[in-house]
């Protein structure tokens, strides 16, 4: 009994160890498993992160490389910017040197033609002086001419001339002076005379060509026509030339010249004494011949 029941235990001790045995071998074999699980999942993080500081690295390798290359390029481009401003300020010294060059030749171009006007506006100076003298030559020899050519005609017209009584006489008062023309006219009136009136030279050269005065007596200054143009005037007409011309002046002195070049019979003064100016268109007229032929 005690036997069976050893030999029993044995069975169960062996059963238990064979179990116990295999408990242990299949327990060992799972932590086997479990540590190379565990191996295996550490190698793999270890590989994700050595596989990401790789990347890391990669990346700053290639970010670095990048900077690298930016700088390079900024380099390049400061270098071709530096380049292009050289070659600037270059063609800008060049353009300054070429203006200046240009300038200087503008200034001494400007010179030579300003010296050429000037010797041009001095001999055109010399030229128009010489042509306003031989001008003023020509004018003074023709103003002569017709002096002489008037005197001669006066005197030829003096000498023909018809004597008239001062009912027959027809005197042109010009003046512009509408005083003086009453005060003139009223005089010839008073020695019978017969008057006409003109208010300038002008005025009087428009009548002569429908009514032939035989003595005019003018102003000096007047509007329009003055009466040293009237007068020259009533010489240049062969149809007027021999009528006296009695010239009324303040100022018979610095006239006078003048007068006896635009052909003037008489020159008074202001003031003049009436029975002067009577006098001298009498003694034009042959009114004082007529009158002692006429008596005898």
């Amino acid at each position: 009994m005690g036997h069976v029941f050893m030999d029993a235990y044995l069975l169960w001790l062996l059963v238990g160890s064979i179990a116990c045995a295999l408990v242990g071998g299949l327990g060992y074999r799972a932590w086997r498993r479990m540590q190379a699980k565990r191996r295996s999942e550490r190698a793999a993080v270890e590989a994700a992160a050595w596989a990401e500081a790789q990347c890391r690295a990669a990346a700053k390798a290639a970010r670095h490389r990048h900077r690298q290359e930016l700088a390079a390029q900024e380099a390049v481009r400061a270098e071709a910017s530096r380049l292009a401003q050289a070659e600037a300020a270059r063609a800008e010294a060049a353009d300054l040197a070429d203006a200046e060059v240009a300038r200087v030749q503008a200034a001494r171009a400007a010179a030579e033609a300003a010296a050429l006007e000037q010797a041009a506006r001095l001999a055109a100076g010399e030229a128009a002086r010489a042509r306003v003298a031989l001008a003023a030559a020509e004018d003074a020899a023709r103003l002569e001419i017709e002096r002489q050519a008037t005197a001669l005609a006066a005197a030829q017209s003096a000498a023909t001339l018809v004597a008239k009584t001062p009912a027959q006489t027809l005197v042109m008062v010009a003046d512009d002076s509408k005083i003086v023309r009453v005060k003139t006219g009223r005089l010839l009136a008073l020695h019978q005379y017969r008057v006409t009136f003109a208010t300038d030279g002008l005025d009087a050269v428009n009548q002569m060509r429908t009514s032939m005065p035989d003595v005019v007596i003018t102003d000096v200054d007047m509007p329009g026509m003055d009466g040293f143009e009237l007068t020259r005037h009533v010489r240049k007409n062969p149809l007027t030339a021999h009528i006296p011309v009695i010239m009324i002046t303040a100022a018979d002195d610095k006239h006078r010249l003048d007068a006896d070049r635009a052909g003037v019979s008489v020159l008074l003064g202001k003031p003049y004494p009436e029975d002067e100016l009577i006098a001298h268109i009498r003694r034009a007229m042959k009114q004082d011949e007529l009158a002692a032929a006429t008596t005898a």
